[in-house]
């Protein structure tokens, strides 16, 4: 049985299927709520954990009595795009965690591959099969190049 956040997710997907020639999604917090029988908060928590800018989002919400929210479709119109909001979404720094979560993002998107997925990685593992590292370098650095390891293979693959 799928849970009420996966039910709220699927319902706001349908919604942007409905309107195919628009990129974005607008609702009232409040009614969507009601119609599902929970708080807003966990409105909230769906936009916050499902609708995010690594899997494609924007959101944008005014507060208040007649609130909205707008969810928009990210679209690129040139190669740039891509590669300017892979830059965004990544930093400076990543834990090798985040980066996992990132290209799982673009594969379910389908900006990269399966392939490409585990080639990323696995070149971003810079530690052993018992979890030690590999190389001597601070947490710090290694997070830092993992970052910028991330943004050219990614960019690289965006122009491709």
């Amino acid at each position: 049985m799928a849970s009420l956040t996966e039910i709220i997710e699927s319902y706001i997907n349908e919604l942007f299927a409905e309107e195919e020639e628009r990129d974005y999604v607008s609702l009232r917090r409040k009614e969507l709520a009601a119609f599902f029988g929970c708080v807003p908060s966990q409105i909230n928590y769906v936009l916050r954990s499902r609708f995010t800018p690594e899997r494609g989002y924007l959101v944008e919400s005014q507060r208040g009595g007649h609130g909205y929210i707008k969810i928009l479709r990210i679209c690129y119109e040139m190669p740039q795009d891509k590669i300017n909001h892979i830059e965004d979404i990544i930093g400076d720094s990543i834990s090798e965690q985040e980066a996992k979560s990132i290209l799982a993002a673009f594969q379910e998107r389908g900006l990269i591959t399966s392939r490409e997925r585990l080639l990323v990685e696995v070149s971003l593992r810079f530690t052993d099969e018992t979890g030690a590292s590999v190389f001597n370098i601070s947490p710090y650095k290694r997070n830092v190049l993992q970052a910028e390891l991330l943004k050219r293979m990614l960019g690289s693959l965006a122009l491709s």
